[in-house]
């Protein structure tokens, strides 16, 4: 596995870890919302070595830069075609978790040639309106301080992952989370709450995969049912018993999975 930080032609430098095949079809892995790079670890070391598999820690995660501001989705967003062309990558299958769902549905819907296909894990419909991330956001994301407390970063990976993941992951995980700043939190959950897609959803032509564990708290199975009937042709998966973050609970079913369908995705492109 390559680690290294990537520089964009905007000057700003991301942290991405790369495994496979430089030849290979090309898998953009997105992390959810404080998540990083390494939280793709145990899917990076299961995926197929034929896939050119990359994930990224996006601006103000893991040691990607984290400037002042500029963490809405549209900014998260814009970092991806430079990005792809930073790394000499003509097209992609983007993968996004969560809120970094909505990122990648950001790209396909305005950089549509630059994407083979799309990965949604856990994905929300919108988050605007949502009482419980608008509690959060009002009760806990708006009082947040520099440093992070470790308790509560720790308790914040507890809420979206399982007994099923080794403690030594979660421990990493929490490192990781800890160099969020407090700014980039309150920016980053704010505009997760204004962010609306919907109505636009129906443009996305690249082939779409849902995945979804139904035991996920956060995110109820009618989202996806909507999501695939917004998004023509989406396949929805679901693993059985699992929560939120699929690809901790399951890496070696969800590697299996997304490399079927980059197979397939590369298949009908010949």
């Amino acid at each position: 596995m390559d680690v290294s930080l990537v520089t964009l032609e905007t000057g700003l430098e991301l942290s991405c870890a790369e495994r496979g095949d430089p030849a290979g079809p090309a898998l953009v892995m997105l992390p959810g919302p404080t998540d990083s790079w390494p939280s793709y670890g145990p899917v990076l070391a299961s995926l197929p070595s034929w896939i050119r598999a990359i994930a990224v820690s996006q601006r103000g995660h893991g040691d990607s830069d984290k400037p002042q501001l500029g963490y809405r989705v549209g900014d998260f967003a814009a970092d991806v075609p430079p990005l792809l062309e930073a790394l000499d990558i003509k097209r992609a299958v983007l993968v996004g978790h969560s809120g970094s769902c909505l990122v990648a549905r950001r790209v396909t819907l305005d950089r549509p040639e630059l994407v083979a296909g799309l990965v949604l894990e856990a994905s929300p419909t919108t988050l605007r309106g949502h009482r419980g991330l608008e509690g959060f956001v009002e009760e806990v994301v708006a009082e947040l301080e520099d440093p992070i407390d470790s308790d509560f970063a720790r308790s914040f990976v507890a809420d979206t992952s399982s007994d099923e993941v080794s403690p030594e992951f979660v421990d990493r995980l929490v490192v990781e989370l800890l160099k969020v700043p407090a700014r980039v939190w309150r920016e980053t959950f704010v505009g997760l709450l204004d962010y609306d897609d919907m109505a636009e959803l129906r443009r996305i032509a690249a082939p779409t995969l849902l995945v979804w564990g139904d035991a996920d708290t956060l995110v109820p199975r009618g989202m996806q049912d909507e999501l695939a009937d917004h998004i023509t042709g989406a396949e929805l998966l679901v693993y059985r018993g699992v929560g939120h973050t699929p690809r901790w609970e399951a890496p070696s079913r969800f590697a299996a999975d997304i490399a079927a369908f980059v197979e397939r995705v590369s298949r009908n492109r010949r």
